[in-house]
């Protein structure tokens, strides 16, 4: 009984929860895509104007090959501005935590910079990098930085003070302490910063991609506005929502794995 007991008490397993999680997004969706359905025939609304998600998904299938190439260009883009986004965010913002002179220079430009429109940049980034890779990467480096910088700095921050004392006292180095303590307790903040970044950083590529590109979802989506083909647009704007949620996805599996993250 006791253990019938405990095991009604831990509730249902993850695998459970998990498929629930799926099948109750899953029909949320259907019914909002049910919802659109009726009512752009009830108001009988134009094709051009807003399609039907029966039409937009028709699109993708028809244009899944042009989709799919034009994905994989962002998806390169991406991730290497995230990357570079994470090693420089994560470098800097040790930076600023563990030398007080870069905490009073670095950290306000940092601020400043934040507050610069990432879309204003985008005509200066093609004119100095070009239409190629380098200014897509820029872009997304710069949509994604800020989160990750602030991120890392708050969980480097939230080092409790009565264990660094206790690391003191136990006259551990600078370096032990730092890889046994303020790491541990910095990385969950760090990886809920990547989980902000990632969906910026594929609107950062897809900004650079409208402003000078001649592949990309951006540039698809503006080459099926320009030619009256707004099913492409809606199937393509899919494309960019979809290569988020994996994105996403993706990180909140590597956090699965990592032993310091709170359950």
């Amino acid at each position: 009984m006791a253990v019938q007991d405990s095991t009604a008490r831990q509730g249902p397993k993850p695998v459970l929860r998990l498929n629930r999680n799926i099948v109750d997004a899953v029909v949320f969706f259907a019914l909002l895509a049910a919802l659109w359905e009726i009512a752009v025939r009830a108001f009988e609304i134009k094709e051009y104007l807003l399609p039907t998600p029966g039409a937009i998904f028709v699109a993708f299938w028809e244009y899944r090959t042009l989709i799919w190439q034009n994905g994989l260009v962002t998806f390169e883009e991406v991730i290497i501005g995230f990357l570079a986004a994470v090693v420089i965010g994560v470098a800097i913002a040790g930076t600023i935590f563990f030398v007080p002179v870069a905490r009073r220079t670095i950290y306000p430009l940092v601020i400043a910079l934040q507050g610069v429109p990432k879309v204003a940049l985008a005509p200066l980034i093609i004119v100095w990098a070009g239409y190629g890779l380098s200014s897509k990467v820029i872009m997304v480096f710069l949509f994604a930085f800020f989160p990750i910088v602030i991120s890392t700095l708050g969980g480097l921050n939230s080092t409790t003070e009565n264990l660094s004392e206790h690391f003191r006292a136990l006259r551990a180095s600078r370096w032990f302490t730092f890889w046994r303590l303020q790491l541990p307790t910095a990385l969950p903040n760090f990886i809920d910063g990547c989980k902000v970044a990632m969906p910026l950083a594929v609107i950062g590529a897809v900004v650079g991609e409208f402003v000078g590109s001649s592949d990309g979802l951006g540039n698809l989506i503006l080459s099926a506005t320009s030619s009256a083909k707004t099913d492409l647009t809606f199937a393509t704007l899919l494309a960019v929502t979809a290569l988020s949620l994996v994105l996403y996805g993706i990180i909140e599996a590597l956090e699965r794995f990592v032993w310091w993250r709170a359950k």
